[in-house]
Protein backbone atom coordinates (compact mmCIF):
# COMPACT_ATOMS: atom_id res chain seq x y z
CA UNK A 1 0.00 0.00 0.00
CA UNK A 2 1.47 3.70 -1.11
CA UNK A 3 -0.04 6.74 -0.82
CA UNK A 4 0.16 10.11 -2.49
CA UNK A 5 -1.31 13.75 -2.36
CA UNK A 6 -2.27 16.27 -4.85
CA UNK A 7 -3.56 19.66 -5.16
CA UNK A 8 -6.34 21.38 -7.36
CA UNK A 9 -7.09 24.82 -7.84
CA UNK A 10 -11.42 25.30 -7.85
CA UNK A 11 -12.27 28.35 -9.41
CA UNK A 12 -15.50 29.93 -8.61
CA UNK A 13 -18.06 31.01 -11.66
CA UNK A 14 -18.44 34.30 -10.25
CA UNK A 15 -16.74 35.14 -7.12
CA UNK A 16 -18.37 34.87 -4.01
CA UNK A 17 -18.42 37.31 -1.18
CA UNK A 18 -19.05 35.94 3.09
CA UNK A 19 -18.16 38.24 5.89
CA UNK A 20 -14.89 37.61 5.56
CA UNK A 21 -13.80 38.73 1.87
CA UNK A 22 -14.47 37.79 -1.86
CA UNK A 23 -13.70 34.22 -2.73
CA UNK A 24 -12.37 33.62 -5.96
CA UNK A 25 -10.57 30.12 -5.99
CA UNK A 26 -10.08 27.52 -3.21
CA UNK A 27 -7.84 25.11 -3.28
CA UNK A 28 -8.56 21.49 -2.59
CA UNK A 29 -6.35 18.81 -1.93
CA UNK A 30 -6.53 14.86 -2.19
CA UNK A 31 -4.72 11.73 -0.66
CA UNK A 32 -4.51 8.52 -2.86
CA UNK A 33 -4.03 5.20 -1.56
CA UNK A 34 -3.32 2.57 -4.03
CA UNK A 35 -2.15 -1.37 -3.58
CA UNK A 36 -1.81 -3.48 -6.30
CA UNK A 37 -5.55 -4.07 -7.30
CA UNK A 38 -7.61 -0.96 -6.18
CA UNK A 39 -6.96 2.52 -5.12
CA UNK A 40 -8.72 4.95 -2.89
CA UNK A 41 -9.41 9.32 -2.92
CA UNK A 42 -10.27 11.52 0.29
CA UNK A 43 -10.16 15.40 -0.18
CA UNK A 44 -8.61 17.31 2.96
CA UNK A 45 -11.07 20.66 2.64
CA UNK A 46 -9.25 22.85 3.91
CA UNK A 47 -10.45 26.21 4.10
CA UNK A 48 -7.46 29.43 4.15
CA UNK A 49 -8.56 31.96 6.99
CA UNK A 50 -11.12 29.91 8.24
CA UNK A 51 -10.25 25.89 9.14
CA UNK A 52 -8.10 25.42 12.28
CA UNK A 53 -5.15 23.67 10.13
CA UNK A 54 -5.09 26.30 7.80
CA UNK A 55 -1.21 26.65 9.01
CA UNK A 56 2.26 26.80 7.49
CA UNK A 57 3.08 22.88 7.88
CA UNK A 58 -0.09 21.58 6.56
CA UNK A 59 1.49 20.33 2.98
CA UNK A 60 4.13 19.06 5.52
CA UNK A 61 1.92 17.44 7.43
CA UNK A 62 -0.01 15.58 4.18
CA UNK A 63 3.67 14.70 2.95
CA UNK A 64 4.61 13.01 6.87
CA UNK A 65 1.02 11.01 6.08
CA UNK A 66 1.49 9.70 3.01
CA UNK A 67 4.83 8.35 3.58
CA UNK A 68 3.19 6.66 7.07
CA UNK A 69 0.56 5.74 5.12
CA UNK A 70 1.46 2.10 6.24
CA UNK A 71 0.43 2.78 9.93
CA UNK A 72 -2.66 2.57 9.38
CA UNK A 73 -6.30 4.79 9.67
CA UNK A 74 -6.93 4.40 13.31
CA UNK A 75 -3.21 5.31 14.38
CA UNK A 76 -2.86 8.19 11.49
CA UNK A 77 -6.22 9.81 12.76
CA UNK A 78 -5.23 9.95 15.96
CA UNK A 79 -2.03 11.66 15.41
CA UNK A 80 -4.14 13.97 13.48
CA UNK A 81 -6.32 16.10 16.20
CA UNK A 82 -5.29 19.68 15.37
CA UNK A 83 -5.16 18.68 11.49
CA UNK A 84 -9.67 18.00 10.79
CA UNK A 85 -9.16 17.94 7.48
CA UNK A 86 -6.85 16.08 6.83
CA UNK A 87 -8.49 13.56 9.60
CA UNK A 88 -11.31 14.21 7.24
CA UNK A 89 -9.59 13.31 3.77
CA UNK A 90 -7.54 10.03 5.44
CA UNK A 91 -11.72 8.56 6.41
CA UNK A 92 -12.95 9.12 2.97
CA UNK A 93 -9.36 7.71 1.39
CA UNK A 94 -9.45 4.56 3.61
CA UNK A 95 -13.06 4.14 2.95
CA UNK A 96 -12.85 4.32 -0.73
CA UNK A 97 -10.01 2.03 -0.81
CA UNK A 98 -12.51 -0.32 0.59
CA UNK A 99 -15.46 -0.20 -1.33
CA UNK A 100 -16.16 -2.20 -4.63
CA UNK A 101 -16.84 1.61 -6.01
CA UNK A 102 -14.37 3.71 -4.62
CA UNK A 103 -16.46 6.44 -4.68
CA UNK A 104 -19.52 4.83 -3.20
CA UNK A 105 -18.19 4.29 0.57
CA UNK A 106 -22.01 4.58 1.95
CA UNK A 107 -23.82 2.51 -0.34
CA UNK A 108 -27.39 3.31 0.13
CA UNK A 109 -30.68 3.97 -1.73
CA UNK A 110 -29.08 7.64 -1.94
CA UNK A 111 -25.72 6.17 -3.73
CA UNK A 112 -28.70 4.16 -6.00
CA UNK A 113 -30.03 7.24 -7.38
CA UNK A 114 -33.50 5.95 -5.40
CA UNK A 115 -33.69 8.81 -3.04
CA UNK A 116 -32.52 12.45 -2.79
CA UNK A 117 -31.48 14.78 0.33
CA UNK A 118 -33.34 17.64 0.74
CA UNK A 119 -30.48 21.04 0.52
CA UNK A 120 -31.00 24.58 1.06
CA UNK A 121 -30.34 26.93 -1.66
CA UNK A 122 -27.20 29.37 -1.12
CA UNK A 123 -27.81 32.97 -1.21
CA UNK A 124 -24.44 34.66 -1.34
CA UNK A 125 -23.19 38.01 -0.37
CA UNK A 126 -23.37 40.80 -2.95
CA UNK A 127 -25.03 44.26 -3.62
CA UNK A 128 -29.14 44.06 -3.59
CA UNK A 129 -29.06 43.61 -7.12
CA UNK A 130 -27.19 40.53 -7.03
CA UNK A 131 -29.04 38.52 -4.42
CA UNK A 132 -32.48 39.58 -5.53
CA UNK A 133 -31.26 37.68 -8.81
CA UNK A 134 -30.00 34.51 -6.64
CA UNK A 135 -33.05 34.40 -4.96
CA UNK A 136 -35.27 34.68 -7.29
CA UNK A 137 -32.82 31.53 -9.12
CA UNK A 138 -33.03 29.65 -5.85
CA UNK A 139 -36.87 30.10 -6.54
CA UNK A 140 -37.39 29.50 -9.52
CA UNK A 141 -35.18 26.09 -9.60
CA UNK A 142 -37.73 24.67 -6.98
CA UNK A 143 -36.17 25.28 -3.79
CA UNK A 144 -38.34 24.91 -0.44
CA UNK A 145 -35.47 26.17 1.93
CA UNK A 146 -32.51 29.21 1.10
CA UNK A 147 -29.73 30.01 3.23
CA UNK A 148 -28.82 33.81 2.61
CA UNK A 149 -25.73 35.37 3.74
CA UNK A 150 -25.76 38.53 6.12
CA UNK A 151 -23.75 41.02 7.73
CA UNK A 152 -21.20 42.03 4.65
CA UNK A 153 -23.89 44.94 3.33
CA UNK A 154 -25.91 47.16 4.92
CA UNK A 155 -28.36 45.61 7.80
CA UNK A 156 -31.37 47.66 6.04
CA UNK A 157 -31.18 46.77 3.21
CA UNK A 158 -30.76 43.03 4.09
CA UNK A 159 -34.26 42.83 5.97
CA UNK A 160 -35.32 44.61 3.09
CA UNK A 161 -34.73 41.56 0.81
CA UNK A 162 -36.06 39.68 3.08
CA UNK A 163 -39.09 41.17 3.58
CA UNK A 164 -39.46 41.66 -0.06
CA UNK A 165 -39.03 37.58 -0.08
CA UNK A 166 -41.78 37.25 2.61
CA UNK A 167 -44.40 39.31 0.80
CA UNK A 168 -44.05 36.83 -1.96
CA UNK A 169 -43.44 33.81 0.19
CA UNK A 170 -44.97 32.62 3.33
CA UNK A 171 -42.99 30.72 5.78
CA UNK A 172 -44.66 27.57 4.80
CA UNK A 173 -44.30 28.04 0.91
CA UNK A 174 -40.02 29.21 1.56
CA UNK A 175 -37.79 28.62 4.88
CA UNK A 176 -35.75 31.02 5.47
CA UNK A 177 -32.17 30.56 6.65
CA UNK A 178 -29.37 33.48 7.46
CA UNK A 179 -25.85 33.37 8.23
CA UNK A 180 -24.07 36.18 9.71
CA UNK A 181 -20.89 34.39 9.94
CA UNK A 182 -20.20 36.26 13.50
CA UNK A 183 -20.69 39.54 11.63
CA UNK A 184 -23.24 41.10 14.61
CA UNK A 185 -21.46 43.22 17.79
CA UNK A 186 -22.70 41.73 20.93
CA UNK A 187 -23.93 45.02 21.71
CA UNK A 188 -26.73 45.19 19.09
CA UNK A 189 -26.85 41.75 18.38
CA UNK A 190 -30.22 41.14 20.15
CA UNK A 191 -32.14 43.86 18.77
CA UNK A 192 -30.59 42.80 15.67
CA UNK A 193 -32.22 39.53 15.94
CA UNK A 194 -35.53 40.48 16.82
CA UNK A 195 -35.72 42.66 13.72
CA UNK A 196 -35.07 38.88 12.08
CA UNK A 197 -37.99 37.35 13.83
CA UNK A 198 -40.45 39.69 12.67
CA UNK A 199 -39.97 37.70 9.08
CA UNK A 200 -40.72 34.28 10.19
CA UNK A 201 -36.78 32.54 9.75
CA UNK A 202 -35.74 29.71 10.44
CA UNK A 203 -32.71 30.11 12.38
CA UNK A 204 -29.47 32.53 12.24
CA UNK A 205 -26.16 31.27 11.70
CA UNK A 206 -23.37 32.11 14.16
CA UNK A 207 -24.96 35.71 15.25
CA UNK A 208 -21.70 36.79 17.17
CA UNK A 209 -17.61 35.81 16.78
CA UNK A 210 -16.39 32.78 18.19
CA UNK A 211 -15.51 32.93 21.81
CA UNK A 212 -17.76 35.08 23.34
CA UNK A 213 -19.34 32.30 24.92
CA UNK A 214 -21.32 34.07 27.91
CA UNK A 215 -22.65 37.05 25.00
CA UNK A 216 -23.45 33.30 22.55
CA UNK A 217 -25.52 31.84 25.67
CA UNK A 218 -27.52 35.05 26.23
CA UNK A 219 -28.29 35.57 22.80
CA UNK A 220 -29.27 31.95 22.86
CA UNK A 221 -31.85 32.25 25.86
CA UNK A 222 -33.10 35.65 24.94
CA UNK A 223 -33.26 35.78 20.68
CA UNK A 224 -37.01 35.06 19.50
CA UNK A 225 -34.86 33.89 16.45
CA UNK A 226 -32.91 30.19 16.90
CA UNK A 227 -29.48 29.99 16.70
CA UNK A 228 -27.28 27.90 15.11
CA UNK A 229 -23.42 27.43 16.01
CA UNK A 230 -21.40 27.09 13.62
CA UNK A 231 -17.64 28.21 13.57
CA UNK A 232 -17.79 27.78 17.19
CA UNK A 233 -17.49 24.13 16.86
CA UNK A 234 -13.89 24.85 15.00
CA UNK A 235 -11.50 23.84 17.23
CA UNK A 236 -13.10 21.93 19.88
CA UNK A 237 -11.03 18.64 20.31
CA UNK A 238 -11.97 17.05 23.47
CA UNK A 239 -15.31 15.39 24.40
CA UNK A 240 -15.34 17.40 27.46
CA UNK A 241 -14.84 20.56 25.97
CA UNK A 242 -17.48 19.78 23.13
CA UNK A 243 -20.05 18.91 26.10
CA UNK A 244 -19.10 22.03 27.96
CA UNK A 245 -19.61 24.41 25.02
CA UNK A 246 -23.02 22.72 24.60
CA UNK A 247 -24.05 22.94 28.10
CA UNK A 248 -22.84 26.78 28.58
CA UNK A 249 -24.38 28.39 25.30
CA UNK A 250 -27.08 25.69 25.10
CA UNK A 251 -27.97 26.47 21.03
CA UNK A 252 -30.97 25.31 19.31
CA UNK A 253 -28.84 24.36 16.88
CA UNK A 254 -25.08 23.41 15.77
CA UNK A 255 -24.05 22.96 11.60
CA UNK A 256 -21.48 20.05 10.93
CA UNK A 257 -19.04 20.76 8.54
CA UNK A 258 -17.07 17.66 8.85
CA UNK A 259 -14.21 18.62 7.22
CA UNK A 260 -13.72 21.41 10.37
CA UNK A 261 -14.20 19.23 12.97
CA UNK A 262 -12.70 15.44 12.60
CA UNK A 263 -14.43 14.22 9.67
CA UNK A 264 -17.15 11.52 10.21
CA UNK A 265 -16.05 10.64 13.48
CA UNK A 266 -16.00 14.17 15.04
CA UNK A 267 -19.20 14.74 13.43
CA UNK A 268 -20.55 11.48 14.79
CA UNK A 269 -18.82 12.83 18.24
CA UNK A 270 -21.09 16.00 17.83
CA UNK A 271 -24.56 14.53 17.13
CA UNK A 272 -24.44 12.09 20.08
CA UNK A 273 -23.70 14.97 22.64
CA UNK A 274 -25.79 17.34 20.47
CA UNK A 275 -28.78 14.66 21.24
CA UNK A 276 -27.71 13.83 24.64
CA UNK A 277 -28.41 17.89 25.43
CA UNK A 278 -31.52 18.80 23.21
CA UNK A 279 -29.48 20.28 20.26
CA UNK A 280 -30.71 20.09 16.65
CA UNK A 281 -28.31 19.61 14.03
CA UNK A 282 -27.59 19.56 10.23
CA UNK A 283 -24.72 19.25 8.25
CA UNK A 284 -23.21 21.45 5.52
CA UNK A 285 -20.30 21.00 3.21
CA UNK A 286 -17.48 23.76 3.58
CA UNK A 287 -16.87 24.06 -0.17
CA UNK A 288 -14.76 21.14 -1.52
CA UNK A 289 -15.18 20.18 -4.52
CA UNK A 290 -17.32 17.03 -5.74
CA UNK A 291 -14.94 14.44 -4.13
CA UNK A 292 -15.46 15.55 -0.42
CA UNK A 293 -19.13 16.98 -1.08
CA UNK A 294 -19.90 13.55 -2.50
CA UNK A 295 -18.62 12.01 0.83
CA UNK A 296 -20.15 14.68 2.91
CA UNK A 297 -23.77 13.65 1.31
CA UNK A 298 -23.22 10.21 1.67
CA UNK A 299 -22.63 10.15 4.95
CA UNK A 300 -25.69 12.67 5.86
CA UNK A 301 -27.98 10.33 3.84
CA UNK A 302 -27.36 7.60 6.25
CA UNK A 303 -28.58 10.01 9.87
CA UNK A 304 -32.00 10.11 8.40
CA UNK A 305 -32.24 13.66 9.01
CA UNK A 306 -35.61 15.14 8.39
CA UNK A 307 -34.03 18.99 8.24
CA UNK A 308 -32.74 20.30 4.44
CA UNK A 309 -29.09 20.20 4.67
CA UNK A 310 -26.21 22.50 3.37
CA UNK A 311 -25.30 20.28 0.33
CA UNK A 312 -25.66 22.62 -2.52
CA UNK A 313 -22.25 23.64 -3.29
CA UNK A 314 -21.00 21.16 -6.10
CA UNK A 315 -22.13 23.60 -9.19
CA UNK A 316 -20.11 26.84 -7.89
CA UNK A 317 -16.85 26.08 -9.85
CA UNK A 318 -15.62 26.32 -13.66
CA UNK A 319 -13.50 22.81 -13.06
CA UNK A 320 -15.09 20.77 -10.47
CA UNK A 321 -14.23 17.20 -11.12
CA UNK A 322 -17.20 16.16 -12.87
CA UNK A 323 -19.28 13.00 -10.88
CA UNK A 324 -22.76 11.89 -10.53
CA UNK A 325 -23.95 14.75 -7.67
CA UNK A 326 -26.93 16.75 -9.20
CA UNK A 327 -29.61 18.54 -7.94
CA UNK A 328 -33.18 18.58 -8.92
CA UNK A 329 -35.95 20.33 -7.48
CA UNK A 330 -33.79 21.50 -4.42
CA UNK A 331 -32.84 18.16 -3.38
CA UNK A 332 -29.47 16.67 -4.18
CA UNK A 333 -29.29 13.23 -6.25
CA UNK A 334 -26.49 10.80 -6.99
CA UNK A 335 -26.50 9.04 -11.02
CA UNK A 336 -24.53 6.01 -10.27
CA UNK A 337 -24.05 5.71 -13.83
CA UNK A 338 -22.41 9.18 -14.64
CA UNK A 339 -18.76 8.75 -14.67
CA UNK A 340 -16.27 10.28 -12.96
CA UNK A 341 -13.17 12.00 -13.99
CA UNK A 342 -10.71 12.12 -11.51
CA UNK A 343 -7.31 11.54 -12.41
CA UNK A 344 -4.79 9.75 -10.08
Amino acid sequence: MKAHYKKHILEFKTPSGTSRGILKTKEAWFIIIQTNTNFGIGECGMLRGLSIDDRPDFEQKLQWVCANIQLGEQHLYNALTEFPSIQMGLEIAFKSLAASDPFQIYPSAFTKGEAGISINGLIWMGDKAFMSKQITSKLNEGFGCIKMKIGAIDFDTELSLLKNIRKEFSASEIEIRVDANGAFNPQNALEKLKQLSDLDLHSIEQPIAVKQWDQMAYLCEKSPLDIALDEELIGVFSEKNKEKLLQHINPQYIILKPSFIGGFKGSDSWIALSQANDVRWWVTSALESNVGLNAISQYTFTKNSTLPQGLGTGSLYTNNIASGLQITKGSLFYNPSKKWNFSL
